[in-house]
């Protein structure tokens, strides 16, 4: 039974990935970007529709920290994170044509999506993974699955405890320093936190950044500007539902704590701890829900939070 379980949950991923992804020519959100601009909305599936809104109201409510349509702008940072030199503002501008609330309209009363400017590729990458953790976790709940983790490189949702167990445990790295003592530098244990139903994400720069003219920048992107984010953070995030935790990680990861806490605060269930590397040292800031950590015991963690 568990067996069957599990390979129903990844073909639901799977199936997902044919819809959401912006890597694969084929999926539906690829085919429906290569439509631009639409003479006319177009029809999407439930899935797709129901991410769009998702990112469309996490839009309105960061002001643009998150954004559907920023899909030129990525493509347009990883070659600079390539090539380890900006892109010209000429570019930039460019590619912001394609980018903004003007360049999308959802049409509910058709379940349908009208793209409006040549050129414009959605990207779902900062909250995708999260709908198919949830829909991987629904399949699981409807075949009687009690306890279960499904952990997709730092977005995981879990449901029940495991047996004899408070809850799922978690480690949190969120700057990717746990190999700093290896190299002379000191650093504080890492926290572990117990999770029961619900679903935490860590965004961040650790295992993805480039230098450029002596700045570190982040691979998200702010759609704002076109660039990564600047400095070295990391933001983990624990809501009620993996679609919110992986959305609203990435959106925090681009407002930081003075602007996103208020957004933290607002979204139901959720919490936020943000670490901010300042002078070589991690300082720490926790949203009013955010769960009082233990230090980590001396063996290793079963899993880990952190991308």
């Amino acid at each position: 039974m568990a067996e069957v379980a599990i390979n129903a949950a990844l073909d639901e991923v799977v199936r997902l990935e044919q819809i959401l992804s912006d890597y694969l020519p084929a999926s539906e959100l690829s085919q429906l970007s290569a439509a631009a601009p639409t003479a006319t909305p177009v029809a999407v599936s439930d899935d797709l529709w129901r991410v769009l809104m998702r990112s469309v109201a996490l839009r309105d409510a960061s002001g643009g920290a998150f954004d559907p349509t920023v899909g030129t702008l990525t493509t347009l940072w990883k070659r600079a994170r390539r090539s380890g030199r900006l892109p010209t503002q000429q570019r930039l501008e460019t590619a912001r044509q394609a980018v903004g609330p003007q360049t999308l309209r959802l049409d509910p009363d058709e379940q349908a999506v009208e793209l409006k400017a040549a050129g414009m590729r959605l990207d779902l990458g900062g909250i995708g993974m999260g709908y198919a953790i949830d829909r991987a976790l629904a399949v699981l709940r409807q075949r009687q699955v009690g306890a279960a983790m499904v952990d997709a490189s730092g977005d995981i949702g879990v449901i029940g405890k495991p047996p004899g167990t408070t809850g799922w445990r978690i480690e949190l790295d969120p700057l990717g320093r746990r190999g700093a003592q290896a190299n002379g530098e000191e650093m504080a244990m890492p926290l572990v936190l117990s999770l029961v139903d619900a679903a935490i994400t860590t965004s961040g720069d650790a295992f993805q950044a480039v230098e450029i003219d002596g700045v570190r920048y982040s691979h998200i992107v702010d759609p704002r500007t076109g660039l990564g984010v600047i400095g070295s953070t990391g933001v983990t995030v624990i809501a009620a539902d993996a679609t919110t935790a992986d959305g609203l990680a990435t959106t925090l990861s681009v407002l930081g704590p003075a602007a996103g806490l208020p957004l933290v605060e607002a979204t139901h269930a959720a919490a936020a701890r943000f670490v901010q590397l300042e002078d070589g040292q991690p300082a720490v800031t926790e949203s009013s829900r955010w769960p009082h950590e233990q230090p980590s015991p001396p063996y290793p963690a079963t899993n880990a939070a952190g991308s």
